[in-house]
């Protein structure tokens, strides 16, 4: 394989800084291990962001989702970890990343996290 899975993102600068758009992503295929029994988890991330000086990369964002395949997290705390990571990187003037996880003992769970507030679109 040319590819691995790695946590190192990658930037680009804004195109448009001095306008406020969005940007969305949607991440079908997202699995992880369950910390309690090590069986896999599957969920879709959405992923939505103004960008203030900086974008996110997408092949970058792809094999970084990729790297969480074989590690064991909550959902909770791997959505929050997710968007801490997008934070940090980019430093967006909004950002929101939401985890739709697959039912798991017969639950669904959603986990939504944010920074910063949503600009105002007409």
């Amino acid at each position: 394989m040319t590819t691995k899975p790695t946590k190192n993102l990658e930037t680009f600068p804004n195109p448009n800084v001095e306008r406020d758009y969005e940007i969305c992503f949607n991440i079908p295929e997202f699995t992880c291990l369950c910390p309690k029994t090590g069986q896999p988890d599957f969920a879709q991330f959405e992923i939505r962001y103004t960008p203030d000086k900086l974008c996110v990369e997408l092949k970058s964002l792809k094999l970084y989702f990729w790297a969480f395949r074989d590690e064991g997290h909550f959902h909770e705390a791997v959505t929050n970890l997710i968007l801490s990571d997008l934070v940090k990187l980019i430093a967006p003037r909004f950002m929101e990343v939401k985890g739709i996880f697959n039912v798991r003992g017969g639950i669904y769970t959603t986990v939504i996290a944010r920074h910063g507030h949503p600009p105002a679109f007409e």
